[in-house]
């Protein structure tokens, strides 16, 4: 099993940027379709991004298109967020996700298309 460590959140303030990354372990990361998900306190874990195995194709929840962007790095096993335009509605833990099972991934992914999880990183964006 992959284990994911995310890094990169804080306090922001609207409008601003910030770049997650989610540093991934073993062997056969380059062939999982990755994920990034955020959950707000009390809401339900909401789809934010996913990238296929080889950066070929990225899906993005509603929310945030055309304000975040999901790239990889398969030498470093990395996957990153950038995250701009940010609005206090951005608040949330966010977490990085891999599909062991999938390689290509595609819109409005669930969270049980995904079989590895990170521990999270918290974003709050103030107004």
């Amino acid at each position: 099993q992959v284990q994911l460590v995310e890094s990169g959140g804080g306090l922001v303030q609207a409008g601003g940027s910030l770049r997650l990354s989610c540093a991934a372990s073993g062997r056969s990361f380059s062939a999982y379709a990755m994920g990034w998900f955020r959950q707000a306190p009390g809401k339900e874990r909401e789809f934010v991004a996913a990238i296929s195995w080889n950066g070929g194709s990225a899906y993005y929840g509603n929310s945030v298109k055309g304000r975040f962007t999901i790239s990889r790095d398969n030498a470093k096993k990395m996957v990153y967020l950038q995250m701009g335009s940010l609005k206090p509605e951005d608040t949330a833990i966010y977490y990085c996700a891999a599909s062991e099972w999938r390689g290509y991934a595609a819109d409005s992914m669930r969270s049980d298309d995904f079989s590895s999880w990170g521990q999270g990183t918290q974003v709050t964006v103030s107004s």
